[in-house]
């Protein structure tokens, strides 16, 4: 984007924060249709693999229009777009500061490689969209305290890609739960085993012709383009990604808390790091993480390099309570209790996380979304602190998310300048809290 044209917008949102312009964008993200069945035009920032499929699921989504996509990559564009009914009529944009600026748009998708997660998103809330933003929605703590808070702030909808949240299933397990059906629960385990392929060690070379490489980066460090910082393995460097704790283990980790209130631990014990690649990552292909509470435990254990499976799971939980365990997997939920096994099925329809998004836009009413920022939010600063310790070293760590302070004995100054990030200049966070 121009110096100019970046200067601008940023000019121009920072004097809507302060709400110099705000009366256009609350009257424009009320829903000011002329009638509740008119179609919420939605956009999607990021169209790779993930938002790709954003463009799928919104383009098709009842009382929904994809109207605009935004990409450095204008062949992802393409493929994103390639198909749908409307494929002629979708504006694409290689700048998604231009995409915010159209005022006709009620609502966002961010699904761009997650160091543009929480800039992006707080881009779109102060534009006065409605935002749908991917798992995991930072690249660091601190981020994810500022999304939630202007989530509030600017009292718009958005949901996190923890889509387990929506699933009928697992609402109806977590009902079953609460209600004492394993009794007290004193373990949870997160598992993410699976066998995740080599990168290779990438030679420096041009980006891809067409692709802007340096908004790429954003807020990253400026350094030269080699294919495993591209689609995909982008994952796999502390500059972008958290590897798959992030990635993947988000997921459990979040049905997990969720089974134990949504609260954060007393601290965090952790052990792992790089013990089976050598290639590329940086980060870990093996990581434990115990998530100690007064009286039960989270335990999650990521292994990238087998096949095999733990305790009948690659990726999913097992709760285990006094009276019996639950399963999350591909099976389904499942719940034992001695030598019966019984399937638990939520006994009508529930939204899934697209239309349940859609809903609680059209009713501009946050409150009917059913994986919120603020559920998502712990679960993604769960992930990031046990990062935070893998990469330091330090057997422990706890946070306290009142005063979010971060204590990690003998690692302090350095935990505590890993909750955050340096923001390359040009590319700083729009939004302070």
């Amino acid at each position: 984007m121009p110096t100019k044209t970046r200067r601008h917008f940023i000019k121009t949102a920072t004097l809507s924060s302060a709400g110099v312009l705000a009366a256009p964008y609350l009257a424009k993200s009320a829903w000011t249709r002329n009638s509740p069945n008119d179609r919420i035009a939605h956009a999607v920032i990021g169209t790779g693999r993930k938002g790709g499929g954003h463009c799928k699921s919104f383009a098709t989504a009842s009382g929904c229009e994809l109207v605009a996509v935004s990409d450095v990559d204008p062949r992802q564009m393409a493929l994103a777009v390639k198909g749908l009914a409307n494929e002629g009529q979708i504006k694409k944009y290689p700048d998604f500061h231009r995409l915010l600026a159209d005022t006709s748009i009620d609502s966002v998708t961010i699904a761009t490689p997650d160091h543009w997660h929480t800039p992006a998103a707080l881009w779109a809330l102060m534009a006065g969209k409605h935002v749908y933003v991917e798992k995991p929605c930072s690249h660091n703590v601190r981020e994810t305290n500022l999304l939630v808070k202007a989530a509030k702030q600017y009292g718009k909808c958005v949901q996190h890609g923890t889509q387990r949240r929506s699933d009928g299933d697992h609402i109806e397990a977590m009902r079953q739960l609460n209600q004492g059906i394993i009794g007290k629960v004193h373990t949870v385990k997160a598992i993410n085993h699976q066998f995740r392929e080599p990168i290779g060690k990438a030679a420096v070379e041009a980006p891809p012709a067409g692709v802007d490489y340096d908004r790429w980066l954003g807020p990253a460090p400026k350094v030269p383009f080699t294919k495993n910082r591209w689609h995909y393995e982008w994952h796999w460097f502390w500059d972008y990604g958290g590897g798959d704790i992030t990635n993947d283990g988000v997921h459990q980790i979040d049905v997990a808390v969720w089974a134990l209130g949504d609260r954060y631990p007393n601290r965090i014990v952790v052990s792992g790091g790089q013990y089976f690649y050598r290639d590329d990552h940086q980060t870990p292909d093996t990581q434990t993480a115990i998530l100690e509470y007064d009286d039960n435990q989270i335990i999650y254990e990521m292994r990238l390099w087998t096949p095999d499976k733990l305790e009948g799971h690659d990726n999913g939980n097992v709760i285990y309570g006094t009276e019996g365990k639950m399963e999350f997997g591909r099976a389904g939920v499942v719940v034992t209790q001695g030598k019966e096994q019984r399937k638990i099925q939520s006994p009508e329809p529930v939204e899934s996380i697209v239309p349940n998004f859609l809903t609680a836009v059209r009713e501009n009413n946050p409150a009917r979304l059913l994986s919120p920022i603020e559920k998502g939010a712990v679960a993604v600063n769960l992930c990031n602190l046990a990062n935070i310790a893998t990469r330091l070293g330090a057997p422990a760590i706890a946070y306290d998310a009142a005063k979010e302070r971060v204590q990690c004995p003998g690692f302090e100054d350095k935990a505590k300048a890993l909750l955050g990030r340096t923001y390359r200049q040009g590319y700083e966070l729009p939004y302070q809290g």
